[in-house]
């Protein structure tokens, strides 16, 4: 006989187009009946450990995340008193704050230099590609990086600050392709040491040290992927830091995900074991974080691309797997397809974005950056 939590959970499955034991390839196929109560009960830190538990399964992992989003579960769990008198006091996401700086480090950029070696583009470039005119990931990469060296205006001998820097991808094509002088800063000790590695004999270095430490000014301060890890208390901090590291006459850019509406919590399964603290920031709450501080000289969301940059990355960790798995466990196997399926989905279904912003000082003449 079904549980109150399985007979829920499936109403609220097939109203999503999500089937159990079924044909479809976003089907899920449920081997311990335990994880219906899971997901209720827990949310997406239930869904997911009971993935990674090998409690279910599902041929298109992706797609199924891809109508789960699209049916707006969590908004039904919320909405439906029958179903939030069952669950009581459970929440679907659990709220944490914003703490340590360093923790994202440790827990994400230094899980292995090997996995991301494998997973990524020959640069390592950790963040969505620009696909415009890109057939391979490789290709789409280097589109990004030059896109982002023409927003910048980039020339000869000028000064970078790259604000949570990587492995250090745009640094080494900024100084071999424009004659950039780049420093890097990061939160990861594995990326200071591959990436001084990677730039040797470059005008580029590396620091490891928090954002809101670093000194200098700069022509051009950048961040790539790094604003995700500051948080919403912080987004002012960040600016201000930004403003005082640039030159009057220099130039910002931003590259994040972008929520289409303004969070103050973080996924509790992300949070546990892919990105502790991580939240994606909103047009809102970037625009008053920059309030009187910067002119927002363009604003360009290509979210889209991210989709078929992650499936490659998929591609590339599923493929690599025979080799990693030395080094990693079954449950670690579970825990990054989980991670990089579902992050694919959620930019497919456009609940995110991804939005490159080009600012500057007030006063200065306006740059010829609007070139997507």
């Amino acid at each position: 006989m079904s549980s109150k939590a399985e007979t829920i959970m499936r109403g609220l499955l097939a109203s999503a187009g999500v089937g159990t034991d079924g044909a479809q390839p976003w089907d899920m196929h449920v081997h311990d009946r335990r994880a219906y109560k899971r997901m209720l009960y827990e949310g997406v830190l239930g869904f997911g450990e009971s993935y990674m538990d090998g409690w279910w399964d599902c041929d298109r992992l992706d797609e199924c995340f891809f109508r789960l989003i699209n049916a707006n579960v969590e908004e039904a769990i919320k909405k439906d008193w029958k179903i939030v008198l069952h669950v009581g006091a459970a929440r679907l996401f659990n709220l944490q704050s914003v703490r340590r700086a360093f923790e994202v480090g440790e827990r994400h950029y230094d899980v292995g230099n090997d996995l991301y070696k494998a997973m990524l583009d020959q640069r390592m470039t950790y963040t969505c590609a620009y696909w415009k005119d890109a057939q391979t990931l490789d290709q789409a990469q280097e589109a990004k990086l030059d896109l982002v060296c023409r927003k910048l205006g980039l020339e000869p001998g000028m000064t970078v600050l790259d604000i949570g820097c990587g492995w250090g991808s745009f640094g080494k094509y900024a100084a071999e392709k424009y004659g950039a002088k780049v420093t890097g800063i990061t939160v990861s000790k594995r990326q200071v040491a591959l990436g001084t590695e990677m730039c040797k004999g470059l005008p580029v270095t590396f620091e490891l040290i928090d954002y809101r430490d670093v000194s200098g000014q700069y022509d051009a301060v950048i961040s790539l992927g790094m604003l995700e890890h500051v948080g919403y208390k912080n987004y002012r901090t960040y600016m201000e830091t930004v403003h005082r590291c640039l030159k009057d006459d220099g130039i910002a850019f931003i590259h994040v995900i972008g929520s289409n509406n303004s969070i103050t919590i973080v996924n509790s399964w992300f949070h546990k074991y892919i990105f502790p603290n991580a939240m994606n920031p909103s047009i809102g709450q970037l625009g008053e974080a920059m309030d009187h501080l910067f002119v927002m000289e363009d604003w360009h969301n290509f979210g889209p691309d991210y989709d078929p940059t992650v499936m490659a990355w998929y591609r590339n960790f599923n493929s690599a797997w025979p080799d990693l798995k030395h080094n990693y466990d079954e449950r670690f196997y579970r825990m990054w397809t989980f991670y990089l399926l579902s992050a694919a989905a959620s930019f497919r279904s456009r609940r995110t974005q991804l939005w490159q912003i080009v600012m500057s000082k007030k006063g200065r003449a306006q740059p010829d950056c609007r070139l997507s």
